[in-house]
């Protein structure tokens, strides 16, 4: 083989290595956790059903591509724009492993019938509290899930801080998606 041969086989070699992650050849997007949720579509408006000006209630987010080794999952909601920085509006943990969704509507309780955990929220109340921007602004909400490799401890009602102590280093994989409300 030529020069411009081994050049070629050399190129095609590291083409192939920059598109894998280096686990079993799988392609780099092709294992990521993904979520959705009708409430968080990219480049669209969150529907005023899930926000302070509606009904309030949680919206339904469903995931899929969990890695191996996921034993929970985890879902918030934040306001990336807030006045004092970042605001919690919603956090919930110790969701099962094998659960790819939460319903729409979680009543705003420490524990659900099913074991799945809530948080304390910036408002200082469990459970899901929508956006509800100051008259004349809009801010941008961001949606995370995110695949652990245990299943949470902690009781209902954490405040952000004690659950991010509690998951670091657990994290597997997560995904975030955001959306713009406000007038």
């Amino acid at each position: 083989m030529g020069k411009t041969g081994l050049a070629i086989v050399m190129l095609l070699v590291l083409l192939m290595l920059a598109g894998c992650t280096g686990q079993e050849g799988i392609p780099e997007e092709a294992g990521r956790i993904s979520a959705a949720s009708d409430a968080f579509v990219h480049g669209r408006l969150m529907p005023v059903r899930y926000t302070c000006l509606g009904e309030d209630i949680s919206p339904a987010v469903n995931w899929t591509r969990a890695p191996n080794g996921t034993r929970s999952f985890a879902v918030m909601v934040e306001d990336q724009n807030a006045p004092g920085g970042v605001f919690t509006h919603w956090l919930v943990y110790r969701i099962p492993g094998n659960q790819t969704e939460l319903p729409e509507g979680i009543p705003t309780e420490n524990e659900t019938a099913l074991g799945i955990r809530q948080g304390i929220n910036g408002f200082g109340t469990i459970g899901y509290r929508g956006p509800c921007p100051p008259e004349g602004s809009s801010h941008m909400y961001v949606l995370r899930v995110y695949a652990l490799d245990t299943l949470v401890t902690l009781e209902g009602g954490a405040d952000r801080e004690t659950f991010d102590a509690a998951v670091k280093g657990h994290v597997l994989d997560g995904v975030e998606t955001g959306v713009v409300f406000g007038s």
